[in-house]
């Protein structure tokens, strides 16, 4: 017997609703949802700024991957990745995640997505989404695993990194012209200034 599946718009923001139902439910015209904390937030369509800054982005991890072949799984988009954060009802979509292992082996969805942890969360602060980058998501992302999370203010002209450190986050401000190293991916020198040069 099929089951129809639940289909959400923008009147539903606000509307609260369980992880288990939201995996299912469709977006209304293609836009897309999260479910934070059990609370289903329709999630901006990106700007062209924004376009531009996470290619930018996504171009210094080509370039890494490209004379460190072995290091990087793959790079996903909000589009591409999921993080199914069950203890917390939350389904996030974030703007790059950073895979360096393979997915677990299985078949089913569900629990690929709420098993596979990025090791690195890259999401760019917006207007409507800045509680939820600075508020929720710290919280979340430490929760499930990632290792670093780094959000990119275009307001502020900075990235904030939350790098795991005893069970908790410690944070670093990033500002240009200072380039960013991680200890997850030795060589890679992230250059903030490029980012937001982008246009």
């Amino acid at each position: 017997m099929s089951t129809t599946a639940t289909i959400i718009g923008p009147a539903d923001e606000g509307r609260r609703m369980s992880l288990d139902a939201f995996i299912d439910a469709r977006g209304q015209g293609g836009r897309l949802y999260e479910l934070s904390r059990g609370i289903v937030t329709l999630v901006d369509v990106p700007s062209p700024r924004h376009f531009k800054i996470l290619d930018a982005i996504r171009m210094q991890f080509a370039a890494y991957r490209q004379s460190h072949p072995d290091r990087i799984y793959g790079v996903g988009g909000g589009g591409e990745s999921r993080l199914l954060i069950v203890d917390l009802e939350s389904d996030r979509h974030p703007d790059l995640a950073v895979y360096m292992t393979p997915p677990p082996d299985s078949e089913k969805a569900d629990e690929i997505w709420s098993q596979w942890i990025p090791e690195i969360v890259i999401e760019i602060v917006s207007p409507s989404s800045r509680s939820r980058g600075y508020q929720h998501k710290p919280e979340e992302y430490l929760r499930f695993g990632v290792l670093e999370y780094w959000l990119v203010d275009v307001d502020e002209r900075a990235m904030k990194v939350f790098r795991r450190s005893g069970g908790r986050w410690a944070e670093q401000v990033v500002k240009p012209p200072e380039i960013h190293k991680t200890r997850l991916l030795p060589g890679l020198d992230f250059s903030i200034a490029s980012v937001f040069e982008a246009k």
